[in-house]
């Protein structure tokens, strides 16, 4: 028995020494619930937890440690067949420029029973969190090599499609649609590319090739607004940035990559303009 417990721990270890998330934050908003539906759900933020920082995701990217979040609103119950069903919206995010609401979640619980993720089997719950994790992680993967996260991208358009194929299928086509319009939106994924590489190149003194790095994030946004302009994920991925942007940008003294991002972010157009008075002669 000593023997086991010890190869448990070791394994969970293990698991943890190659997890992609670091602090994960669960919140339930569940005053739309009954008592008795509450305890029942009692023990599952923790077992949220361990779901997420003790599955391996990826073997290559193992050490990202990136902040999760995820945030249940709990809109009641549904008996499906004979299971009751928890029926919730929920918010996800990383706490920078990644951010997901989700309208239609509908999964069951067993209190007791581990979660874990089965790549092949579908299960209202576990793959929904796989889907939304691995969603997080491929932009996450996108920021270290130009279109790196395509492959777990894949892995969330097969979540999907079980989700679809499924019997529990709300919201599933939305994900499906969502994850579609994300992979296909490389200049965004351009841009954020370029955008961490120069901010890492300003980090090293890489001064010129961070200011080429910069242009290259312009060339992308320009192809998202030539697409669709004030495209969602662009939006939010500007608005996480534009102070820290304006900052850096203002003290490489780039009066025409900073006039080119008032133009394509009316959101934060006073924060660009504040930095172009600041090296104004």
């Amino acid at each position: 028995m000593g023997d086991k417990k010890y190869i448990l721990i070791v394994l969970l270890l293990l698991n943890q020494l190659f997890g992609q998330f670091g602090k994960v934050t669960v919140v339930f908003d569940d005053h739309l619930l009954r008592d008795t539906e509450r305890q029942l759900l009692y023990p599952l933020k923790e077992d949220i937890k361990r779901f997420m920082t003790t599955t391996t995701w990826n073997a290559e990217y193992n050490d990202l440690e990136i902040p999760f979040h995820i945030q249940f609103i709990f809109e009641g119950t549904a008996t499906k067949g004979s299971v009751e069903t928890f029926l919730a919206q929920t918010l996800v995010t990383n706490g920078g420029d990644q951010r997901y609401f989700d309208t239609a979640l509908q999964f069951f619980y067993n209190a007791g029973s581990s979660l874990y993720y089965d790549p092949v089997r579908f299960d209202p719950l576990t793959s929904f969190l796989a889907y939304y994790a691995l969603l997080v992680l491929a932009m996450e993967i996108d920021t270290y090599e130009p279109n790196g996260g395509t492959p777990v991208f894949e892995q969330c358009r097969a979540i999907a499609l079980r989700g679809i194929a499924s019997d529990y299928t709300q919201g599933w086509d939305n994900r499906m649609k969502e994850v579609d319009l994300l992979i296909s939106n490389y200049g965004l994924r351009k841009a954020r590319y370029s955008y961490y590489y120069a901010m890492e190149l300003v980090a090293d003194g890489e001064l010129d090739y961070a200011v080429k790095e910069f242009r290259n994030m312009i060339a992308g946004l320009n192809e998202v607004y030539d697409r669709s302009p004030r495209e969602h994920y662009t939006v939010l991925f500007l608005g996480a940035h534009a102070k820290e942007l304006a900052d850096v940008l203002g003290k490489l003294r780039q009066k025409t990559i900073l006039e080119n991002l008032m133009d394509l972010d009316r959101d934060n157009e006073s924060i660009y303009a504040e930095a172009l008075r600041s090296i104004s002669p």
